[in-house]
C-alpha cells in the first residue's frame, strides 16, 4: 500500500475515527522507541489513556483542550 492509498483512506474516515487512528499510530511507535522507565503516575496516565480510546470516546483536539482549560479557569485564557 502506498502513502497516498494511505492518506486516501485516513481522509475518508469521520473526525472521531482519524482521532483513533492517530492514537494507534502514536501508541504503536511509541513501543518503538526505547523509553526511560516511567513513574507511577505517568503509567496511571496511559492506562487511563488507552482506556478511553478503547471505550470509543474521541480523544479532545487540541483545540478543544485549550477551551475546555478556558472554560474551567471561568474564560481565562492565557
Amino acid at each position: 500500500m502506498t502513502t497516498q492509498q494511505l492518506l486516501e483512506k485516513w481522509q475518508s474516515l469521520d473526525p472521531e475515527k482519524q482521532q483513533q487512528v492517530l492514537a494507534f499510530i502514536d501508541a504503536i511507535s511509541q513501543n518503538q522507541k526505547p523509553t526511560e522507565p516511567s513513574s507511577p503516575l505517568g503509567e496511571k496516565l496511559r492506562k487511563i489513556r488507552r482506556e478511553i480510546i478503547e471505550s470509543g470516546i474521541p480523544l479532545l483536539t487540541p483545540e478543544e483542550i485549550q477551551q475546555e482549560k478556558a472554560e474551567r479557569r471561568g474564560g481565562y485564557v492565557d
